[in-house]
């Protein structure tokens, strides 16, 4: 049981050096000076259309605080805008503009870059064991 639980805490470790490691070298990459989240914020508006901030924030996981600076800087620099809802304008929805569609397809882009360069490392029988345990570990993600 001890094993167990060692191979477990040292595959969360692992994981979590892989995933700041990406993030670390796509920040340089990236020289939009927007971070991740503003990403994930375009990300999720190019998919689902205008949302509420506060609705927004949840979805994410963020505190509406949170978002609401993250906002402000996409709004700035024009990559996403606050729109009025018609029937009652006290609700404001955030939109993403195509300034920012062209931002999010650049973001996209140097991600897909640094993931080959990471994969193109392994063999073609390490790709596919890794692909076998991202496809399961997406299954039991979606079940939750």
């Amino acid at each position: 049981m001890l094993m167990k639980e060692q191979n477990i805490f040292t595959l969360i470790h692992a994981m979590d050096q892989v995933t700041n490691n990406l993030l670390i070298r796509w920040n340089k990459m990236f020289n939009e000076n927007l971070g991740i989240s503003h990403i994930l914020i375009l990300s999720y508006l190019n998919s689902y259309g205008k949302y509420r901030p506060s609705d927004l924030a949840r979805l994410l996981g963020l505190t509406p605080p949170t978002l609401t600076h993250l906002s402000g800087k996409l709004v700035k620099k024009g990559l996403i805008v606050r729109v009025a809802d018609e029937e009652d304008r006290r609700i404001v929805y955030l939109q993403i503009t195509d300034a920012g569609d062209e931002m999010l397809n650049k973001a996209q882009e140097e991600g897909r870059k640094l993931r080959r360069k990471l994969f193109e490392n392994l063999t073609e029988e390490e790709r596919e064991s890794l692909l076998s345990v991202y496809g399961k570990l997406n299954k039991v993600m979606s079940e939750e």
